[in-house]
């Protein structure tokens, strides 16, 4: 039976072979795409290291390049999805992403591997696009926050399982078997966008570079770009926890790859909580307390990284949950009041997103490995900070007026 999804305007969008929840989980899966390419990738780096025989910081750059050129690539799938529609852009992103994750297999040195790398990101860059544009173009006000946290828990499993996934390969395979299931997973979504059906009704009718040009219109938005600003910067240790974990862990505190997996696990299992917590929370406080509330437990939780954290990895792991839980917790609310500042370009809005958030992502991705010796009480320092910065700005920004506020 062919089931639709109530859209803001009053229309349907029907998804004859999908169905709601079908909708809904290929989100999900959609969302999954950058936490898998990092996260199940993260155990082999110590082990590409010696393969290519280089150095770790060019190791490093497979991965600090794939969120530059995922930033860029978002910046133009999102706008063409407003002109062409999500679904097309979406195959052409899953074709650049299946078929780069293939060459990948078969890099012979690490310079080939970062340029595969690049390929696979910007087809990681459709998926994100398109995926929260079709949040937008389906769901609106308290059913959009709704259904962007039951997405986020959802696309939240991705770094839970991934680790272990790349731990698991790792233990029959080499590093070149993570790359094989990348291409499994494109392949996968291959298949289901096919069985998608359009969910964007009006598509833009300017030409392709004036449609790219709705960047700076958006840009221009001064309450989007305020907020976007204020909520990006949170990246920065996000992101540098990510390329630095399996050094902190395998390398500094003699964990072996299986444990590390395990380790980085139970902090992505917080993140799986978050938006749970923040529906929970949602139901006593207002999403602007939420948002305060988050923003000082993640400056405890850095300070007290930054103070004992390097006691030991339990400790360490135990201390960093709490900025990883509220992170997340606060996930839902943010991205819906950003994209309540728009009205149309949601493509846009979602590409300016992800991508600032890249940008801001990779300066912890490009400091925290020339960190040596104090990596965690860096990691802490900069939770502590950040978290304190973003608190101060929130309490500030949120009573200006020309911001637009969700109801609560």
């Amino acid at each position: 039976m062919e089931q639709t999804i109530q859209q803001h305007d009053g229309s349907h969008l029907k998804q004859k072979y999908l169905g709601k929840k079908g909708f809904i989980v290929f989100i999900a899966f959609l969302g999954a795409f950058v936490p898998l390419s990092t996260d199940a990738y993260l155990p082999a780096l110590p082990q590409m290291v010696q393969y290519f025989n280089t150095t770790v910081s060019r190791v490093n750059l497979s991965l600090v390049m794939f969120f530059i050129f995922y930033a860029v690539g978002i910046l133009f799938w999102g706008p063409l999805s407003d002109k062409y529609g999500r679904k097309p852009i979406l195959m052409i992103g899953m074709i650049f992403y299946t078929g780069a994750s293939i060459l990948c297999i078969f890099a012979q040195n690490v310079q080939l591997l970062i340029a595969y790398r690049i390929l696979q990101s910007i087809g990681c860059g459709a998926a994100t696009a398109v995926s929260t544009a079709m949040i937008k173009d389906a769901f609106d006000g308290k059913e959009r926050v709704r259904t962007l946290a039951i997405v986020q828990t959802m696309s939240t499993i991705s770094p839970v399982i991934s680790p272990v996934i790349g731990a698991f390969v790792l233990s029959f395979m080499s590093w070149r078997g993570v790359f094989v299931v990348f291409t499994a997973v494109g392949v996968i979504s291959l298949i289901f966008g096919l069985m998608l059906q359009e969910t964007l009704n009006h598509k833009s009718e300017i030409n392709v570079f004036k449609t790219v040009a709705r960047l700076g219109t958006v840009a221009k938005n001064k309450s989007f770009t305020s907020l976007l600003l204020l909520f990006a910067i949170l990246q920065i240790p996000f992101l540098g926890f990510i390329i630095s974990s399996s050094f902190i862990y395998i390398e500094g505190f003699g964990v072996n790859e299986k444990v590390y997996s395990y380790f980085y696990a139970a902090n992505a299992i917080f993140l799986l909580l978050g938006p749970l917590v923040y529906l929970r929370l949602n139901r006593i406080f207002s999403y602007r307390t939420i948002i305060s509330m988050g923003y000082l437990v993640i400056s405890l939780s850095g300070l007290s990284v930054m103070t004992i954290g390097t006691q030991g990895p339990i400790i360490f792991c135990l201390l960093l949950i709490p900025a990883s839980l509220f992170a997340n917790v606060i996930g839902p609310p943010r991205m819906s009041l950003m994209l309540e500042q728009i009205e149309g370009d949601t493509g846009s809005a979602v590409s300016l997103i992800s991508s600032t958030q890249m940008v801001f992502g990779s300066i912890g991705m490009f400091i925290m490995p020339l960190v040596s010796g104090f990596k965690i009480q860096f990691l802490g320092g900069a939770y502590l900070i950040v978290g304190t910065i973003s608190f101060i700005g929130w309490k500030i920004l949120f009573k200006k007026p020309f911001i637009k506020h969700l109801e609560d």
